[in-house]
């Protein structure tokens, strides 16, 4: 058949192919299709069965709709159609782009290629197929068999690229590649791929392959494995977790580390399971557990446990420890219940863990030195004043190893209420400004240690109590520049846990009985306040500071509560001595104790001064207004004056001051105590005596600290100075320091906190080369000092801490924290961070360079999760024995 041509016209038009049957008619073996290597998957096999009866299906399941950009051929006689250009076919769940197309209904096959012009080859075919989409730079597909061969392939499973030189495709569920590569780098030429002659893969389930090779930067490297196995579901599924293996770099000896089996338990919680063991005898456990439903709630439970053995058994150097730890992290969406909460914080365990443990190499939490968790419930009653909250505690010193709980502690509080407001809860004169207010507070509390924490022991000294407070105010305005605030509250007490004491005459010692019953007081006290605001304005005629203005807020105050504690006060004898009496209360070891004795009848005076200046724009045509900047955010001065004593009436005055300069970047904060009276010395103690100073006041206490950050940034003239960028960039704001300490490296993660790198493939070698380094530091200045009155003042912390970042390149950053301590003359606690960004994989080296805890961590490996186990760590924990 001969076409010929006098003018071509580009076809848009989309052309559908009606599907036909099978034409009985002889044609010609004339094959339109280029010349291809003879493949089994093309062989009809001969079917020995005679001819049935029933009409044969068609081959053909659907229309095949085909479009072209420059033009489309049909061949009648052999029954062929060849699309080019942007040639396109859908059948079925079947959607098909390439250079060139050729379909053939004769053989119920199609041929796929792309096309070579100035620029290569382009346009490659795109096989889609439900959700899996593979390039190939050639591919024949067969309509009846659903098979193919392909060319070339290049397809993507998950996070795992697919490389393969020829790939038959049996069916929807199974490939067999030749010549084949993995990776899980996006870059055109990747950075390193496993290797292999052979492999089967299950498009969204598996790839299995036969003996592979570590190719980096395609250079193989001496790394094979005799078969490997690639999950690629598109859900986590349960498996077995490879342990690091430990070839002896402790006294524990050789063992291995996190190996375990991972449970995919569903869609919403799985479950790790990781153990240790050493050749010592040292092993640990530990399960971990992630939940989460989508607006309903998310956490994660976390409890190790790890029996330490150190020396040998049999020596003085021998022992052996059992330490744990609880982790429970829970929050729960605001959209599951907007009247009720429930959240969890919980960071329980043995004091020492963090410290001796073999597995956990945290080294922030070694120089923590307490646990806190807290499980709260809040309710609030909605259309009443009226909320709940109910709560369980911890709190652990892991120095002294004490131990105090809430089981719990329940919290009632009612809303300030206004019962003689007018309507529409008008409140303009004194009477409906008058509020009342409620709080109830039960607490069942438990003081124990790590020796009896979570035995029978540890509920032998619990106490139980409850507190209600009711309280009402009002504010008037008097003289018409002060507002006069009474008040008056009232307190209730209940115990649940009283004590007794009488002297034993037989041995001669107090004993002391606790017993259970409710015992109960009730306090109340009154005051009222006065105060008002004083402004103040200096005006500048010359230059760009125009006026500063300053706030005075002077409040006096008195307040009266009657002794309520004299009549519970008891007696008991001490001694043979009837003489010898000691007093006590019946609630001194109770939840809450005794009101205190005494009349109390102050008054007390308090200061409080603000700085603020106005200063013009630096252009004086600018329309811009005039800038308003902080000089002194506070400076407080406080002092009371006790009209029931007969000496010493005046008590301290404390005083603070606070503010931020240099853009906020660095915030001063000052606070301390001053003595009007003088001191003596009795027997080497400073007691003060009811005669003021010559000077008024005299300075007991002060602390002083400096907050600073600065960044590259903040020197880039290209750039238009934001406060926000500028935290954003230093990770902290001037009220919120960075913590020096270094919180912000990890170095548990040994992949080097690669969640926070600038990772970008896209970097180019110029890039690289004209990159800046860009850099931050955190300064923090602390010192502290103090005078009795008798010797000269002594400075009892003065330290200077730093930490910051450093980008070397777009792929190199250092972290580092450390501090200085200037009165002893030593570094304190230090640690740096080197992560190295390989594109596909990650580098990290966390080193803790002296002290008792140092240490080092090493860690290489793939990114991506799907080959989490191609990696090298190591790493040298802190020597234990030294805790």
């Amino acid at each position: 058949m001969k076409i010929g041509f006098s003018q071509d016209i580009k076809s848009t038009e989309k052309i559908v192919v009606p599907a036909v049957k099978k034409d009985t008619t002889f044609f010609k073996k004339k094959n339109s299709l280029p010349s291809i290597k003879k493949d089994s998957l093309l062989i009809k096999n001969k079917d020995s069965i005679a001819l049935d009866s029933i009409k044969p299906k068609e081959t053909l399941e659907d229309l095949i709709v085909h479009t072209a950009k420059d033009y489309t051929i049909q061949d009648a006689k052999n029954k062929t159609v060849t699309l080019y250009n942007e040639a396109n076919i859908t059948y079925t769940d079947i959607d098909l782009k390439a250079g060139i197309i050729i379909i053939d209904y004769n053989k119920n096959r199609l041929f796929a290629k792309g096309i070579v012009d100035s620029t290569g080859y382009t346009q490659k075919p795109i096989f889609k197929q439900g959700g899996q989409e593979s390039e190939q730079d050639s591919i024949i597909y067969n309509f009846k068999s659903k098979r193919a061969l392909i060319y070339g392939l290049k397809t993507k499973q998950g996070e795992m690229f697919t490389y393969g030189e020829k790939t038959k495709r049996v069916n929807d569920s199974t490939i067999y590649i030749r010549k084949i590569r993995f990776t899980t780098s996006e870059k055109e030429v990747p950075d390193y791929y496993i290797r292999t002659d052979k492999a089967k893969l299950v498009p969204g389930k598996k790839i299995i392959v036969g003996l592979s090779n570590l190719v980096l930067a395609d250079v193989p490297t001496p790394l094979f494995l005799p078969f490997a196995y690639f999950p690629m579901t598109e859900t986590s599924v349960s498996g077995f977790l490879i342990p690091a293996f430990d070839t002896g770099s402790s006294d524990r000896g050789i063992g291995f580390q996190n190996g375990g089996y991972y449970f995919a338990l569903s869609d919403y919680a799985d479950l790790t399971l990781t153990g240790d063991a050493w050749s010592n005898g040292s092993w640990g456990l530990r399960t971990n557990s992630n939940y989460s439903k989508r607006y309903r709630f998310n956490g994660n439970f976390s409890f190790n446990f790890e029996n330490i053995i150190n020396g040998i058994r049999g020596f003085d150097n021998f022992s052996k420890s059992n330490n744990f730890n609880v982790r429970w992290s829970h929050s729960q969406d605001a959209k599951a219940s907007p009247n009720s909460r429930f959240t969890a914080s919980v960071n329980l365990g043995s004091s020492r863990f963090f410290r001796e443990s073999l597995n956990q190499f945290n080294v922030a939490q070694t120089q923590n030195n307490t646990f806190n968790s807290s499980i709260n419930y809040s309710k609030t009653f909605v259309g009443t004043p009226f909320n709940m909250a109910v709560t369980a505690s911890h709190q652990q010193n892991t120095n002294t190893q004490s131990i105090s709980m809430t089981l719990p502690s329940l919290t009632v509080n009612m809303n300030r209420i206004y019962p003689f407001a007018g309507k529409g809860g008008v409140k303009n004169n004194p009477i409906q400004k008058l509020g009342f207010n409620y709080n109830m507070q039960g607490q069942y509390l438990i003081n124990t240690t790590d020796d009896d924490f979570m035995t029978s022991r540890m509920f032998a000294t619990a106490k139980s109590g409850v507190r209600q407070k009711t309280g009402t105010n009002t504010n008037i305005k008097a003289f018409k520049y002060f507002t006069l605030s009474p008040s008056a509250n009232y307190e209730e007490t209940w115990n649940f846990n009283y004590i007794e004491k009488n002297y034993d005459e037989d041995t001669n010692t107090v004993v002391t009985d606790t017993l259970t019953g409710l015992k109960t007081y009730r306090t109340y006290n009154m005051g009222v306040s006065l105060s008002t605001n004083i402004y103040g304005s200096f005006n500048f005629k010359k230059g760009r500071l125009k006026a500063i203005r300053h706030t005075l807020r002077p409040t006096i105050s008195y307040s009266y509560r009657p002794d309520f504690g004299t009549k519970y006060i008891r007696q008991v004898q001490q001694s043979e001595n009837p003489l010898n009496l000691a007093n006590y209360t019946i609630f001194d070891q109770s939840l809450y104790r005794a009101p205190s004795t005494g009349l109390s009848n102050s008054i007390g005076i308090s200061i409080n001064n603000v700085l603020e200046a106005k200063v013009a724009p630096k252009d004086p045509d600018s329309d811009e207004e005039d800038e308003k900047i902080t000089l002194l955010n506070n400076l407080n001065f406080s002092s009371a004056y006790d009209i029931t004593r007969d000496s010493l009436r005046w008590s301290n005055v404390s005083f603070n001051a606070g503010t931020r300069l240099f853009k906020d970047k660095l915030a001063l904060n000052l606070n301390g105590s001053l003595d009007p009276y003088q001191v003596i010395d009795v027997n080497g103690n400073a007691v003060r005596i009811n005669k003021f100073n010559p000077n008024i006041f005299r300075l007991t206490n002060a602390n002083l600290t400096a907050n600073y950050s600065i960044s590259s940034s903040d020197f880039d003239k290209s750039k238009k100075d934001s406060k926000e960028e500028n935290e954003n960039k230093s990770g902290n704001g001037a009220n919120n320091p960075t913590d020096t300490m270094g919180a912000n490296i990890d170095p548990t993660n040994r992949r080097g906190g690669q969640n926070q790198s600038n990772t970008d493939n896209k970097t180019t070698k110029t890039d690289l080369y004209r990159a800046k380094i860009p850099w931050t530091l955190n300064l923090v200045y602390s010192a502290n000092y103090t005078r009795n009155g008798l010797n000269p003042g002594s400075i009892g912390v003065h330290t200077l801490g730093f930490s910051g970042n450093i980008e070397l390149s777009p792929k190199w950053k250092v972290g580092y924290s450390s501090g200085y301590d200037i009165k002893n003359g030593a570094l304190s606690f230090s640690r740096f961070n080197f992560n190295r960004d390989l594109d596909s994989w990650q580098f990290n080296f966390n080193w803790v360079p002296f002290g008792t805890n140092s240490s080092y961590t090493f860690f290489i490996g793939v990114k991506s999760s799907t080959l989490a186990d191609l990696k090298w760590d190591k790493n040298k924990p802190p020597d234990r024995r030294l805790f």
